[in-house]
């Protein structure tokens, strides 16, 4: 072998660990919320695993992972250049009716826009389908707010910001988002370790086209879980007038914060429907994570 071949190869190796170590800054490996089996769970719900049912054709409703059957929730840390960096993170909580969680539309993808913009995302892998016995959203709470006080307690070590921690989520995550937004005085389990000691409080809210947040007999009233106050974290919402989710639930929870003099963005798109992640359309709402942006840039979020 040549020297100029040597040093080619040497070259393309370097260059291939670079790489690797570069990959490996960005995006963490998962890291398990819970040390053993989580609050209440048995861990006999069946093997994780992707439920979606690829067409022949390769349709854009198949270019989506529908995460099933999950019983160890995680995190995984998505982290911006270090010289956009804000210290700003967000728990991204992907949709799913409670059922499955679409785990790139709403989640992966999610990330990479924060990552950006100069934020940390934080993909919450949280526990579905609904438990036996208890409300579907609970055993998800649990784990959102053990996710925050996570992200929270290890700030220092993970370069963030322990005061500007928020939580975003689409359809059942943004129910889901909105329960953690308002579900904080005290956790739904027992404190485990030093994790559970500090606050599990967003600091801000972004919810677009969430699901379940009005009662299901008078649309006009909350969802009796979501007991806004004064405490509440502000909030960007997003939502669609064809939502066939419907637009009252970005309209109540809009009013109960104006109502508790809690500051919060709304946007009211005419057409785009339901399920759309920040993937582009023709309908107009796909301008809403620069919309998203902006309200964050207004709140002091984006600042290095």
């Amino acid at each position: 072998m040549t020297k100029r071949l040597v040093s080619m190869v040497a070259a393309l190796c370097l260059m291939a660990v670079s790489l690797q170590v570069c990959l490996a800054d960005s995006v963490s490996a998962p890291i398990p919320l819970w040390p053993g089996v989580a609050p209440g769970d048995k861990g006999d719900i069946g093997i994780e695993r992707d439920t979606t049912k690829k067409g022949p054709n390769g349709a854009p409703e198949d270019n989506i992972i529908r995460l099933g059957f999950v019983s160890k929730p995680t995190i995984t840390l998505y982290r911006p250049d270090k010289n956009k960096d804000t210290g700003t993170a967000v728990i991204v909580c992907p949709g799913g009716g409670y059922s499955i969680l679409a785990l790139d539309l709403e989640g992966s993808e999610v990330c990479k826009w924060l990552n950006s913009i100069g934020v940390t995302g934080v993909l919450l892998k949280y526990r579905v389908p609904g438990r036996p016995n208890t409300p579907n959203y609970m055993p998800p709470l649990q784990d959102a707010q053990r996710a925050l006080g996570m992200v929270r307690s290890r700030s220092k070590d993970w370069g963030i910001d322990a005061n500007k921690i928020g939580i975003l989520g689409f359809s059942a995550g943004g129910h889901l988002s909105a329960c953690a937004s308002n579900i904080f005085a005290t956790r739904n389990y027992d404190a485990i370790d030093d994790v559970d000691k500090v606050s599990c409080r967003p600091d801000f809210t972004v919810l677009i086209y969430p699901a379940y947040l009005t009662n299901d007999k008078d649309r006009t009233r909350l969802a009796d879980e979501l007991k806004v106050t004064k405490e509440t974290p502000p909030a960007f919402i997003a939502m669609t007038e064809d939502d066939p989710v419907r637009a009252e639930n970005a309209l109540a929870y809009a009013l109960a914060l104006k109502n508790a003099n809690v500051k919060v963005e709304l946007h009211l798109y005419p057409t785009g429907g339901h399920g759309y992640g920040l993937r582009p359309s023709k309908n107009s709402v796909s301008h809403w994570p620069q919309r998203a942006a902006e309200w964050m840039a207004s709140q002091g979020l984006l600042k290095p």
